[in-house]
């Protein structure tokens, strides 16, 4: 979440209009043509690339000031804040057809590097990616010490490995593993030269010192990513893209078809003989440069997890031995299933620093990587995995749910992994609560996320408990968000509604009368029970206004039908019907979020639909809770959409051609409650505290009770002298303040049409309850059975002019 400034600036970016921008694009051209680019030109490219970026379509600029933004990118005497800035707003264009850059007559590889990013923000547009690769190759194969700078060039070469692997030849990738052995292996332990600032400095106090270690220490061994200095050389940069591109480049370089075995037979490898021979013999052998470079990424990530240990001076440090830890344990995992021989020297040292992160709340990112390399590697790594899982799914979303980073990197970890889990697939079922407290807290980055990840959550086992929590799941980002108002003071305590004060919300979460349903609402994992949470909805409705309720709120719709679409796949006939239930008697029982209900009971009144459809005997057997549902005019105008879908329901599928358990007695039960609730909606005056009835709801009361009659004859004059008062009341002006003119001729005329079915029995029963032939294709087709041509038959013999002679 921005700041109030940061998103009054973003606000103001996403209003100018395409007039403004063409008359700033035109100022922009001017200060270009400029022979000083100075401060008013880098302020306004500023300016610039918050406006195109602030949106998610693209922005049209003028190809004058995109011509020239091409140009001063392509200067080489330009200084380099504004390059930058032109290449990101040409970024930001990609993929555009008014780019033309040109990136081989680039001397400068810092300018290059600039190019080739927008380059590659265009896709690979003949073949543009592999050039700029074979280009970068080039410099990389000279070792001239006036060439350009591979400081710049080999993060370029870092994209095109992923943009496009094909690129390289065999000799290349042999040369470019050398180089990285030799930029990872044989960096210098000597910090940079300073920049001199005097004529009379003297040459003692320009020695370049020692490199040293995160904690203070000469370092001793070869330099990585987490050696400190003030200075430091070309080398030691190119160390560390080294180490930033090695993983990328293993998966890239490496044996074709490991990345693929299945778990049996990577474990037969890992555990054979072979490989245990193998991994003693490596260092007494001169490798191929492939291998070579395994064994030395080898050495520099078990280095790593060593400098880890080191108590760091400063927390930039500390941060950044967090993030080589996780870098680290990827690119082991990628050795491992490689070279199986590295599995039995990694081990020790990762079983070390698991024992040694998952008590340190700092480190807990760190466990990922861990948890997949233990799922990688099977019973091979002789861990107890299900404690891994267990402290994993229990403690880190319980406790870390408010980091923003972990949330994404924990979901993304479950969804990636999800062919590895196997037998451990129950257990991230049963955590689903806890997952939800991340998805409650940061629902817009993570909705998509869980939308691909929901349905492998979802078991027929869970699936009513799940459907609950997702219903309830704004309630639970208010008691989060109490859960950490509650905490003592802390600095780096999560931003929240600073703004909102809830003191009695407050008290009511420390009230040990209320806090059964709040650690419910809190719990980690399934229970396998549900819990009523309305007072939990009246105490928490001041919470109901922040800000991130209302994010969550709003992201509930998408997720339910997610959850649907994944549940009927393994629902059964009970299932079925208890999910039917839990749709009726949760729909006026929601937590109150503004516009969260009407949102809502649009998911559920297409659902129910949706599970009729699935099973149409559903409404005789839940004929008893279906009438209790209608039999009450209480909420229906805020139910409006799910009332329709149930009435609608009724008269589709109460039927003997659907359930032959269908009777008489049962088509009569509903016709009176239907009939009840119609004079009830149309009877009551509409104000403030209850508004009018959507018409809506009108006409499918009206349909659906012609359609019981029209199967049980003896309710026709009951229907037809519903219909005909219906129809009068709509026309009388004493009405008029009940529906609106259209929504009150849409009444009549439905009540009109039913009418004239209703005078033909068998006619109406045909029209409102068509047989199983009727609805076939061939019906539609057959030019002498078209259900047209029988329509305008009836039509026909439904006039009053026309009586029975044909026209």
């Amino acid at each position: 979440m921005f700041s109030a400034g940061a998103e009054s600036l973003l606000h103001q970016a996403r209003e100018i209009q395409d007039e403004e921008l063409k008359k700033f694009c035109s100022r922009i051209s001017k200060l270009l043509q400029a022979e000083d680019l100075g401060p008013d030109t880098l302020d306004s490219l500023q300016r610039l690339f918050l406006i195109i970026s602030a949106t998610k379509y693209n922005r049209r600029l003028e190809k004058t000031c995109v011509d020239l933004l091409q140009a001063t990118l392509g200067m080489a005497a330009c200084p380099e804040q504004l390059q930058v800035l032109c290449a990101a707003i040409l970024r930001e264009m990609s993929p555009s057809d008014s780019l033309s850059l040109v990136w081989d007559h680039t001397q400068n590889s810092r300018q290059l590097s600039l190019v080739a990013s927008v380059l590659f923000a265009q896709g690979d547009r003949n073949e543009e990616v592999s050039a700029v690769g074979q280009g970068v190759l080039r410099a990389l194969e000279s070792r001239q010490p006036e060439g350009p700078s591979l400081r710049y060039l080999l993060p370029i070469m870092a994209k095109v490995v992923v943009l496009s692997p094909g690129t390289l030849q065999e000799d290349q990738a042999t040369l470019l593993s050398k180089r990285l052995v030799d930029w990872l292996r044989y960096a210098s332990l000597q910090q940079g030269l300073p920049h001199s600032s005097s004529f009379f400095s003297t040459p003692r106090a320009r020695q370049p010192g020692p490199i040293t270690e995160v904690d203070g220490a000469v370092a001793t061994d070869f330099f990585t990513v987490l050696s400190t200095g003030h200075r430091f050389t070309e080398d030691q940069w190119l160390n560390v893209q080294a180490f930033s591109m090695l993983r990328a480049w293993l998966l890239h370089s490496g044996p074709e078809g490991l990345g693929i075995l299945d778990t049996d037979d990577r474990s037969e490898q890992e555990g054979s003989t072979l490989s245990v021979i193998s991994a003693t013999s490596s260092a007494g052998r001169l490798l191929p440069p492939r291998e070579r470079l395994r064994e030395v990424a080898f050495e520099y990530c078990q280095r790593l997890i060593e400098q880890s240990n080191r108590r760091a001076l400063r927390k930039g440090d500390s941060d950044l031995q967090k993030a080589c830890l996780v870098e680290a344990v990827l690119v082991l995992d990628v050795l491992c299933r490689q070279d199986p021989s590295f599995l039995y020297r990694s081990l020790s040292c990762l079983k070390t620093l698991h024992g040694r992160v998952r008590g340190d709340p700092a480190s807990v990112r760190v466990l990922l990587p861990l948890a997949r390399f233990f799922l990688s590697h099977g019973e091979a790594a002789a861990v107890d995995s299900e404690a891994v899982y267990q402290h994993l799914f229990t403690r880190i979303p319980l406790e870390q749910f408010h980091s923003p980073m972990l949330a994404f990197e924990f979901v993304q970890f479950c969804r990636d992994n999800l062919h590895l889990f196997g037998g451990h697939l129950g257990t991230l079922r049963l955590s689903f609560p806890n997952l939800f407290k991340f998805l409650a807290w940061n629902s817009p980055p993570l909705t998509s996320e869980f939308v691909a990840l929901l349905p492998a959550l979802v078991d027929a086992g869970t699936a009513l408990e799940m459907l609950h929590a997702l219903l309830d799941l704004p309630c639970l980002t208010a008691v989060l968000d109490l859960q950490l108002r509650s905490l003592p003071a802390s600095s780096e305590r999560p931003l929240w509604d600073t703004s909102l004060r809830a003191p009695s919300c407050l008290e009511a979460f420390r009230d040990p009368k209320f806090q059964g349903l709040f650690q419910y609402l809190l719990r980690p994992k399934a229970s396998g029970a549900t819990e009523r949470l309305v007072p939990l909805y009246q105490l928490l409705q001041p919470m109901a206004g922040c800000a991130r309720v209302a994010q969550c709120a709003e992201a509930v719709p998408t997720l339910l039908q997610t959850f649907f679409s994944a549940v009927t796949q393994v629902a059964d006939g009970a299932l079925i019907n208890q999910l039917a239930l839990l749709l009726l008697g949760r729909s006026d029982s929601l937590y109150p979020a503004p516009g969260y209900a009407a949102r809502v009971h649009s998911v559920l009144s297409s659902q129910f639909l949706a599970l009729c459809t699935l099973k149409p005997s559903l409404v005789v057997e839940l004929a008893r809770d279906l009438l209790e549902f209608l039999g009450s005019v209480n909420g229906l105008r805020s139910r409006a959409s799910l009332v329709t879908s149930v009435v609608w329901a009724v008269g589709e599928y109460l039927s003997v051609a659907y359930d032959r358990r269908c009777t008489v007695e049962q088509i009569n039960k509903f016709f009176e409650a239907l009939e009840a609730l119609l004079f009830e909606v149309t009877q009551c005056r509409p104000s403030a505290a209850l508004p009018r009835c959507p018409p809506k709801v009108v006409t499918a009361l009206m349909t659906t009770l012609t359609k019981l009659a029209s199967r049980s004859q003896d309710l026709i004059p009951r229907a037809s002298l519903l219909l005909s008062k219906m129809r009068t009341l709509t026309q009388s002006p004493a009405t008029s303040s009940m529906h609106s003119k259209e929504g009150a001729e849409a009444i009549c005329t439905r009540a009109t049409e039913l009418l004239t079915l209703l005078k033909m029995p068998s006619v109406a029963q045909f029209v409102l309850t068509p047989s199983t032939e009727v609805c076939s294709p061939r019906y539609h087709r057959d030019v002498n059975t078209a259900l047209p041509l029988a329509l305008r038959t009836v039509s026909r013999l439904v006039e009053r002019e026309a009586g029975l002679l044909p026209g």
